[in-house]
């Protein structure tokens, strides 16, 4: 129920029809009362990250996406292919609000202490529905952003940087001494090297591009591979070994590139071999697949012995293995180093309108790596 003074908000919202079709649309819906626990946020900064766009679009083919309007602004269709409504079955014709995370001042406050302490303030939250002009969050959820950092500066605050200090901590906790990153110029890439160079961790950078090798060496990489270049795997063997990378964080997912990063570490591993094993080394090696830039399947070459891993990664569950404690200590020191390790850099900032339109649109659905939108719903 909303409240009489409370201003009505714009949502963005999916819907995947039984009749094969994604349609993407702004809906008008009302601003609730906060509970004695709850403030509402004004959103102001909510980045579209690879998660958001596996919701907003699911398994539609997005060449066929077309723009039209309607009284709330503009509305994008898309076809689903037939092989695609299978996995989409359990979310067909219903709207569902999108955006992981986001940042905006507090502008009505519950009658909890709690509540009553961020009226004003500017804060970062991680809840879903966050590209809405408003949301109603739990006092708890929301993390108040340090002295003179803007809703920009905390937008990005939790899915990035988590995931990024998660894969140190995975390294740190299952006995690996050094990392391989793949899609490495991303944002959440540029971070785990910030990290890495910090903390003095060997960090092996895998790239698809000059102009990506280039940027990472900017920021201080030191091994960054470009699998493009004729010599990409005597390379990524070169740098394997010389920071003794045993796990890899795949962001691909499909085609080869997990099973040449196993073979790679396997080569740089026998190579101070003193005797044969045909069972390959013991030295367990790891990767672990945590996204779908390329969504062809999975291919294994196994030439790496008999000591190795794939699995897949997910932040959220990470952090409830770790625990809350440790998940504390993490947003703790994203705080502390919110403009400079944690920084994020973005390509663009748009409406919730201009979010519909189709150039926009197809820009940030192509996940490009380096190239990262914003979206301000009170722009």
């Amino acid at each position: 129920m909303g409240h009489a003074d409370a201003p009505k908000g714009l949502q963005l919202r999916s819907l995947i029809k039984s009749s094969n079709e994604l349609e993407l649309s702004l809906v008008e819906i009302p601003t609730p009362e906060p509970g004695a626990d709850e403030v509402i946020v004004r959103i102001e900064a909510t980045p579209v990250n690879p998660s958001d766009i596996g919701l907003l679009v699911g398994a539609a083919d997005l060449s066929t996406a077309t723009q039209s309007q309607n009284s709330a602004g503009p509305v994008i269709v898309a076809k689903v292919p037939d092989g695609g409504m299978k996995s989409m079955a359990v979310r067909l014709d219903q709207s569902m609000p999108v955006g992981n995370e986001g940042a905006g001042v507090v502008v009505r406050a519950g009658s909890s202490e709690a509540a009553q302490a961020l009226l004003g303030k500017t804060v970062a939250a991680i809840g879903g529905a966050m590209y809405s002009q408003y949301r109603c969050l739990r006092a708890k959820d929301c993390l108040v952003l340090p002295e003179g950092a803007t809703p920009v500066d905390g937008a990005s605050c939790f899915v990035n940087p988590l995931t990024s200090l998660g894969m140190v901590e995975t390294m740190r906790r299952e006995s690996h001494t050094a990392l391989v990153h793949t899609a490495a110029a991303s944002n959440l890439g540029q971070m785990l090297n910030r990290i890495c160079i910090k903390d003095g961790i060997g960090l092996v950078n895998i790239v698809r591009s000059q102009q990506q090798e280039n940027l990472l060496r900017s920021i201080g990489a030191t091994y960054v591979c470009n699998s493009t270049s004729p010599s990409f795997l005597d390379d990524l063997t070169r740098d394997i070994a010389a920071t003794g990378a045993t796990l890899a964080f795949d962001a691909t997912g499909g085609g080869r590139l997990a099973s040449q990063i196993l073979s790679c570490m396997e080569t740089a591993i026998n190579a101070n071999a003193k005797t044969y094993n045909r069972y390959g080394s013991s030295v367990h090696k790891q990767v672990y697949i945590y996204g779908s830039l390329n969504t062809g399947p999975t291919e294994l070459v196994r030439s790496y012995g008999m000591a190795w891993g794939i699995g897949g990664w997910l932040l959220f569950q990470f952090l409830q293995k770790i625990g809350s404690e440790a998940s504390r200590a993490m947003r703790q020191r994203i705080l502390a180093e919110l403009k400079t390790t944690f920084a994020s850099r973005y390509t663009r900032t748009v409406s919730l309108q201009e979010a519909l339109q189709i150039e926009h649109f197809s820009a940030y659905t192509k996940r490009a790596t380096g190239e990262k939108y914003l979206i301000n719903p009170n722009k």
